[in-house]
């Protein structure tokens, strides 16, 4: 499958008793858009959430992997301040600079059915890299 037909998507990963999130896409914004989905799909089902409210992010780190990190932390930071889930996401890398909006709607807990809480995101298992394919892949291990 070459990158300009691979849909974008993402993936959990086991690690222990925390969640691997990945993230894959033909574009490192992209593949930023889908670990954070993957966020979300350790918490709920995707599916339940809709996105009528939008929000704007911003944060800046020196190199991808610490961007995904602080990407992923900014959400979390917003989804526990706003009481908020967050399923669609408009990510832009320019540089160390990352903009971004977010869509979704306040925790309906008998809707939602939350699972976990995500606490943050760590350094553990943390890469951003493009595989032979061309593909982006961004990947860390929440702390649930």
């Amino acid at each position: 499958m070459d990158v300009e037909t691979s849909p974008a998507h993402w993936e959990h990963f086991d690690h222990g008793a925390d969640i691997g999130v990945r993230g894959i896409a033909p574009t490192l914004a992209g593949a930023f858009e889908q670990a954070a989905v993957a966020m979300t799909a350790a918490m709920v089902d995707p599916q339940t959430v809709e996105a009528k409210e939008r929000i704007e992010l911003q944060c800046q780190a020196p190199d991808p992997e610490l961007l995904l990190v602080d990407w992923l932390n900014a959400l979390v930071y917003e989804m526990a301040t706003r009481k908020m889930l967050f399923v669609r996401f408009a990510v832009n890398i320019e540089g160390e600079q990352l903009r971004a909006s977010a869509w979704g709607e306040p925790v309906d807990v008998h809707r939602h059915e939350p699972a976990v809480e995500v606490k943050g995101a760590t350094y553990t298992a943390l890469r951003v890299h493009q595989d032979d394919a061309g593909h982006w892949i961004a990947e860390t291990v929440i702390d649930v």
